[in-house]
């Protein structure tokens, strides 16, 4: 357990977890996964992390070098996202021929002052800003898992995201949304706000970055990279006067160079 101590301000919390295969892949594995994952869903709601809990199930016999990387991993993600991991838990279960490693985290964190995010808040003529190149991580993990290879590397977009959220806030931008198109893709978060707010949301298809060696893997996949998932991305819907400077300063930022309106 952890004693956090007095902490001023709103504080929020999230909890996720997580399951991959294989455990490690291009460009990261569970543990920074896991860790980068639970900063975002902070961060998705104008938060930055104070605390973060970690529970690792392993199964009998799993690789004690595997889980040193992934420890590892854990250690370096949450120091780059500023967060804390102040308790946890180790579990060993039967061998079940299954993933062989399992994470569940719980996160602790403060919202900015003045932050008011939600769909109720969008209304006709905003704008639907996306961070970057979308769906690197899910088309990394299946690549792997599937067997393909492409002449450029496929290598998941995991990050946390806390810091780009803190700049974009900083701009004083009226910012009505922010959501992080893990699982269901931007897809998946654009018809969440279709149904939360009764409005269609048109998209610009050809403004939506993608790399061409992510179209071409989800071509040979038979998948629309727009329902894959990314976790390093966000997508935000902003006032449209306050475009210009929310793209400036995505571009501005490590995890936002390929920011677009869409």
């Amino acid at each position: 357990g952890a004693v956090l101590g007095a902490q001023a301000g709103i504080l929020v919390m999230s909890t996720d977890s997580f399951v991959v295969q294989p455990i490690e892949f291009p460009g990261g594995d569970i543990g920074r996964l896991a860790v980068c994952g639970t900063v975002n869903d902070l961060a998705m709601m104008g938060a930055q992390p104070i605390a973060l809990s970690l529970s690792l199930i392993l199964e009998e016999g799993f690789s004690l070098s595997v889980l040193d990387r992934v420890v590892a991993s854990i250690a370096s993600a949450a120091k780059e996202a500023g967060a804390t991991i102040v308790t946890g838990d180790t579990k060993v279960i039967e061998r079940r021929g299954g993933d062989g490693l399992l994470i569940n985290t719980a996160g602790i964190g403060r919202q900015a002052d003045g932050v008011r995010l939600g769909a109720e808040r969008i209304v006709p003529g905003d704008a639907v800003i996306l961070s970057g190149r979308i769906a690197e991580h899910g088309l990394a993990v299946m690549s792997r898992r599937e067997g393909l290879a492409f002449a450029s590397t496929l290598v998941s977009d995991v990050a946390p995201l806390n810091g780009l959220v803190a700049a974009i806030l900083g701009t004083g931008a009226d910012v009505k949304f922010l959501r992080d198109p893990t699982r269901g893709g931007v897809a998946g978060v654009l018809a969440d706000i279709s149904r939360e707010t009764s409005w269609s949301v048109e998209v610009e298809e050809a403004r939506i970055p993608i790399s061409r060696t992510a179209r071409h893997a989800a071509e040979m996949l038979g998948l629309d990279p727009l329902t894959v998932a990314n976790e390093g991305k966000l997508l935000a819907v902003v006032a449209a006067g306050d475009v210009d400077k929310v793209v400036a300063v995505c571009k501005a930022h490590p995890y936002g160079a390929d920011a677009a309106c869409i």
